[in-house]
Formats: structure tokens, C-alpha cells, sequence
């Protein structure tokens, strides 16, 4: 495995839904998440890291929590890989676990996990982690009724195909109709914000090859989570902040630096310090991203950080970019 990032990092994602529904809120009838108090859509942080453990999934890389599983299982597989599990939970037995789930796992070193359920591998702290994403401007969910044309009876006393034909037969056509309720956002355009902590890194080994793979999927996992119910989903723009160091002269400050950050979080990540978002009609509600206009000025970016800036992913950008940190 190569070694851990040796750069802070910061990133802001903006992505959108178009007669969709981009988050579920499962309280309120999996209508879209919506802030109570001034009625901005919300996608929760879970959300967002499903559909990059997806892409990083269908990229080739193992992913620990997986729909369907039981952790328990992995947990077990990496005590086997260690020595094997004795039964005895003891503090190396456990450490050594949890270095095999942070080596094997791509969304573990990335995202982080309890593990300490089961045979027990600790927990990590990854060093990756991104906020709840908000939209732009006041969404308005609407919801709709839709049928289907059939039913899904389970039929007293059928024990043969013949028992379920009589049964349509004797039905009048509309109760074999079902109705339903169907929400969804006419437009949102909804921004997230992360953080790469190169520090935390270290504890995980989150390389430069899972930090490319985690942009990778931020610019194209939407493409890959395709349903009715998510309408047209897209990421937008993506701004990747590096922390590189003030001091060139001064190698050990620098690497310091760079590791620890040269610039807070949100002299970065707050709309208007670096990037600015702003709707170019105010008086009818936006429809799509032309209905924005979203800038970056390089020339406020604090001492020490460098930026860049995609709308979809460029691996040789990207390469070209990422090998300018240490040029």
C-alpha cells in the first residue's frame, strides 16, 4: 500500500435533483428531507457516502458496509486473517484486526467505522468526513398520486396456480388497482462540504489513490444511482482545496503546514470567501443550474492553499494537479 496523504484537504460539492426526490426522510412518509424552520432541502451526510461506497464498490474496491451483509462477518474474516480468532479479545488481537479492515476496505480508511461489535476489530476514525448538504434556495416538495395497475394479494387458501386465476376472475377491475403517494423536488440545487484530515490519514492509510478515487466518485456517482424516484440527479461543480505550506524555504514548516492546514475550514468552504453562488433571476424560481452562475476567484485563497476546480472528473487534470503540490 502506498503511503498516507501527507495534505489537508477541504472540498465543497454542488450537486442538484430535477423532479426528483434526492433524500428520503423516512419519519415523514420518505417525502424529501426539508429544514423545518426555512424550508431548504437537506441530503444527509449517509446519504452522500452510500452512493461513494457504490461508485467505490463498482470501481473495484472492497467496501465494508454493503447492503444486504452482516459486519459481523468481515469483523470475524479479518481475526482469521491475523492469527486466527481465539476467542480472547485481547488489545493486539484487536489492533491487528482493525490495521487488516483499514488495508482491505476502501470506504474503512476512508470514512471510518465501529467495529467492535462481534469478534471486535476497535473503531477508526477516518479521515474523511462531509456534512449534511443543503440547497441553495427554499425547496418545495410536492406530492403526487400515482396507481398501479395490479395487485399484491396474498390469496386465502391458494395452493395452486388455478386458486390464484380464479381469484383475478372474480374480482371487479378496480380492486385489482393499488393507489400510492409519490414526492419530489421540481428543482434543488444543494451544496456539501468535506473535509480530508491528512493527520487522521496516517491512522488509516488513506493514500493519494483513495483520495483520487473518493474525487472520482463525488463527480461521478449520480451516474451511477440512476431511479424514478431520484428524478436527474448531477454533480455540478467540485472544488477541491489543498493545503501546501507557506514556506517553501523551510521544508520541515512546510511539510507541517500542509499536513495541519494553512487556513480554518470555512475561510474555505464559506460561500462568498473563495466561491460564490448567485441567481441570475430572482423573480421566478429556478428550474435548472443555468438558472446559477457559480465562480471561483483564485486570488482569495488564503497563503498556502491551492484550488481546483471540476465539473466532471479529468484523471490526467487531476494527475497533473495533484503532482503540483510536490513539484
Amino acid at each position: 500500500m502506498s503511503q498516507p496523504i501527507q495534505n489537508r484537504y477541504e472540498f465543497l460539492l454542488f450537486f442538484d435533483v430535477q423532479d426528483g426526490n434526492p433524500n428520503g426522510d423516512p419519519d415523514s412518509g420518505n417525502a424529501p428531507r426539508v429544514d423545518p424552520e426555512d424550508g431548504h432541502g437537506l441530503v444527509s451526510d449517509v446519504a452522500l457516502k452510500r452512493r461513494i461506497r457504490n461508485y467505490a464498490q463498482a470501481a473495484g474496491a472492497p467496501i465494508f458496509v454493503q447492503h444486504g451483509t452482516n459486519l459481523n462477518r468481515p469483523i470475524f474474516e479479518a481475526h482469521e486473517k491475523t492469527g486466527g480468532f481465539t476467542g480472547v479479545k485481547t488489545k493486539d488481537k484487536v489492533e491487528a484486526a482493525r490495521r487488516w479492515m483499514c488495508a482491505h476496505f476502501y470506504d474503512v480508511r476512508t470514512f471510518g467505522a465501529v467495529m467492535s461489535t462481534g469478534a471486535n476489530a476497535g473503531q477508526v476514525r477516518g479521515p474523511v468526513q462531509i456534512t449534511f448538504a443543503r440547497s441553495l434556495d427554499p425547496i418545495f416538495p410536492a406530492e403526487f398520486s400515482i396507481t398501479r395497475g395490479a395487485v399484491a394479494e396474498d390469496v386465502k387458501n391458494a395452493k395452486t396456480l388455478e386458486d390464484y386465476l380464479k381469484w383475478e376472475a372474480l374480482q371487479p377491475e378496480d380492486k385489482l388497482r393499488t393507489m400510492g403517494r409519490k414526492s419530489q423536488v421540481s428543482y434543488g440545487l444543494y451544496l456539501a462540504k468535506g473535509f480530508v484530515s491528512a493527520h487522521l490519514a496516517q491512522g488509516t492509510g488513506f493514500s493519494p489513490a483513495d483520495l483520487k478515487l473518493l474525487v472520482e466518485a463525488l463527480l461521478n456517482m449520480y451516474d451511477h444511482d440512476r431511479s424514478a424516484s431520484k428524478g436527474l440527479m448531477a454533480t455540478r461543480r467540485l472544488f477541491l482545496f489543498q493545503h501546501v505550506g507557506t514556506d517553501p524555504h523551510n521544508a520541515e514548516q512546510n511539510k507541517r503546514q500542509a499536513m495541519l492546514g494553512c487556513a480554518p475550514a470555512h475561510r474555505l468552504l464559506d460561500l462568498g470567501q473563495v466561491v460564490s453562488v448567485r441567481r441570475l433571476d430572482e423573480s421566478k424560481p429556478p428550474r435548472r443550474f443555468a438558472d446559477y452562475e457559480v465562480k471561483a476567484d483564485p486570488q482569495k485563497l488564503p497563503k498556502g492553499v491551492r484550488m481546483l476546480e471540476l465539473n466532471q472528473w479529468d484523471e490526467e487534470r487531476f494527475d497533473v494537479w495533484l503532482g503540483g503540490a510536490h513539484a
